[in-house]
């Protein structure tokens, strides 16, 4: 008996996938006539209390070739034989009712109608259907029975807790018991809704709610935890992250619902959760034909393009086919990883990429002049605050007379629209950096009321992963074993991811006529210290046990609190949800602008420091880099 049963679990749990969908129907097919037939039978054994008479026996096998072959047309119609058992569920259940009863009408109609075999039982027929019913029906669920069964037997599983017992935690369940080739076992879900709690899901227990995982980990041996929520809001996130904080264990997501879309949930599906799952912000709808229309055919450079922002503006831009795509780049090692990338990724596009610095206006004019672009987004840009306050005429000569080089000749060629990329640093600025970016608006705003160039600035705050962001900082300090090091316990920032906030500096371009400032919606603002600890809890580990984490003070010009708009500026809604028009009025007028411009080119020329930060302040009337000192 302990064979049979072994032999009977191989045969239940074979991959049957691996025979060629003929062969396999063909199996099915005789499989599933045969217990017809064996219905037919115990359908005379039953109509007539198992005593056949010869008569009857003769009626039942000159019946069997008819009845066998109605039925195979009915179950070829119905096409239940490309099913697999492992997967019955009740389409199945109702594809097999169906066919069954085409097919006892049809034996009626062959036998009685046809062939005037008025003698044939017509109880026999209505039997024959309702047994065939229950045992093609009884078959697949013994296999799938069998399959579940023998899945806990086949080696050591990994022991899942999965969070969410939805429509996408069902489906999660379904396919981890049903599919043995994944070495995942679920022992427990969790499930916010007191009315799920306390029922089961193809056999496991919803035990409680989020706030339950930590006793129900340590209770089922639990070693990996799935959230089956599609649908799951970044509060929710950190919700699940929060309870798992000193459990240790990976945690896995399933796409959004927007990627899955009608497909059946798999474990194959789920992926790790990461940092950008825990940000309060919705998906981005972007308008492809907007950007079409802006992009393609078009003749772009981008300035920076080595960098986060450069290099993702190139990727974005060179789907939407531009004519040619202009890499300006003064670091040769980034810029040559990019160009392969792109020509590899996108060949039909004429990709040229130029070594060159901003700050060399023959050098800019030429490639300009040569490139003939009709749209230049400029992203070249120092942004480490810090760094910059030590290195404040480089922070001066590139963002302020860099950018002025480029733009100038970027009018003085005809370019169609200039984008400059700047930063929330550039609002009430307590820094060289913020300083510098804000004098680039100014000079943005000023210049687009001359000339043919339609200057367009886009301001957001900081990008996850971007070079100098404090998450590849975290990260190494998170892979050396500790301390994570951060300024202050209150101190806040806006984030966002790179691809998404190239998103929408592209969909403000589209909109730009001129003159425009931009905002992008960041969302929340994000606490850093937070921001610490989802790191240490997603790299499977506790903050403050196994990571230790410090203090560092407010470094040189660092404030708590970033802003997006200055006092008097005017916020107006766009046909994107996602972007602000900011209207404000330039402190000076032009000529003023310009000789204060002029003024703080001889100071760095003249190499004076002091004289440097004078001209800066002056042209910036918010910029108060004592601000960052003053904040306790």
């Amino acid at each position: 008996m302990q064979q049979f049963s072994t032999w009977l679990l191989k045969w239940a749990t074979r991959d049957l996938e691996k025979i060629p969908p003929p062969l396999r129907h063909a199996w099915a097919m005789t499989m599933q006539l045969g217990l017809v037939l064996l219905a037919n039978f115990l359908s005379f054994a039953l109509r007539f209390e198992a005593q056949i008479t010869p008569e009857n026996w003769q009626w039942m096998l000159r019946g069997f070739p008819f009845i066998a072959s109605v039925y195979a047309v009915g179950f070829l119609l119905f096409g239940i034989q490309r099913g697999l058992w492992r997967y019955v569920g009740f389409h199945d259940l109702k594809l097999i009712v169906s066919a069954n009863v085409a097919s006892v009408l049809g034996a009626y109609a062959v036998l009685h109608g046809l062939l005037k075999w008025v003698g044939y039982p017509r109880s026999v027929l209505i039997m024959t259907g309702l047994l065939s019913i229950m045992l093609l029906c009884s078959i697949r669920v013994a296999v799938r029975v069998l399959r579940a069964s023998a899945r806990g037997r086949v080696g050591a599983k990994i022991r899942v807790l999965i969070v969410g017992a939805g429509n996408a935690g069902e489906m999660l369940v379904r396919d981890l018991i049903t599919n043995l080739a994944h070495n995942y076992l679920p022992v427990v879900l969790v499930d916010d809704n007191p009315a799920k709690q306390q029922r089961t899901v193809h056999g496991v227990c919803v035990e409680g709610g989020i706030d339950s995982i930590p006793a129900l980990v340590h209770r089922y041996a639990v070693k990996e935890i799935i959230v089956a929520i599609p649908s799951a809001s970044p509060q929710l996130m950190q919700r699940v992250l929060a309870a798992t904080g000193n459990c240790r264990l990976p945690i896995k997501t399933l796409p959004d619902t927007t990627q899955i879309l009608s497909s059946s949930v798999s474990i194959r599906q789920a992926r790790p959760l990461r940092l950008e799952d825990l940000l309060q912000r919705e998906p981005i709808q972007t308008d492809l034909q907007e950007l079409h229309c802006l992009l393609q055919g078009q003749r772009v450079l981008v300035t920076g393009a080595g960098g986060s922002i450069g290099s993702e503006l190139c990727r974005q831009i060179a789907t939407y086919r531009p004519a040619r795509l202009v890499l300006f780049e003064r670091y040769e090692n980034s810029l040559y990883t990019l160009e392969l990338e792109l020509r590899e990724a996108f060949p039909h596009t004429d990709v040229r990429a130029i070594v060159g610095d901003i700050i060399d206006p023959p050098g800019v004019t030429a490639v300009i002049q040569a490139c003939a672009p009709q749209l230049i987004f400029h992203a070249a840009a120092h942004k480490h605050v810090p760094l910059m306050e030590r290195n404040e005429r480089e922070a001066i000569r590139n963002n302020i007379l860099g950018t002025q080089v480029v733009m100038r000749a970027a009018q003085k060629a005809g370019v169609e629209q200039f984008v400059l990329i700047s930063s929330d640093k550039a609002v009430n600025p307590t820094n060289v950096m913020g300083a510098t970016k804000r004098v680039a608006e100014y000079m943005a705003q000023e210049m687009s009321r001359d000339g043919h160039t339609r200057f367009t600035v886009v301001r957001f705050g900081n990008v996850l992963g971007s070079n100098g962001s404090v998450v590849p900082l975290f990260a190494e300090q998170i892979r050396r074993g500790g301390p994570v090091t951060v300024t202050h316990p209150n101190i806040r920032r806006y984030f966002m991811t790179i691809p998404e906030a190239v998103q929408l500096i592209l969909q403000a371009s589209v909109r730009g006529q001129g003159g425009d400032v931009f905002v992008l919606d960041m969302g929340e603002p994000v606490k850093i210290l937070d921001l610490a600890r989802n790191m240490i809890v997603l790299s499977g580990l506790v903050p403050d046990r196994d990571i230790k984490m410090t203090f560092t003070g407010l470094r040189p010009g660092e404030k708590l609190f970033e802003e997006l708009f200055e006092q008097g500026e005017r916020v107006e809604a766009t046909s994107h949800h996602k972007i602000k028009r900011v209207v404000s009025r330039i402190p000076f007028r032009a000529d003023e602008l310009n000789r204060r411009l002029t003024e703080l080119e001889a100071a760095l020329e003249q190499g004076g420091a002091a004289s440097c930060h004078h001209q800066l302040q002056a042209l910036v009337p918010t910029y108060c880099p004592s601000r960052s000192k003053q904040v306790s």
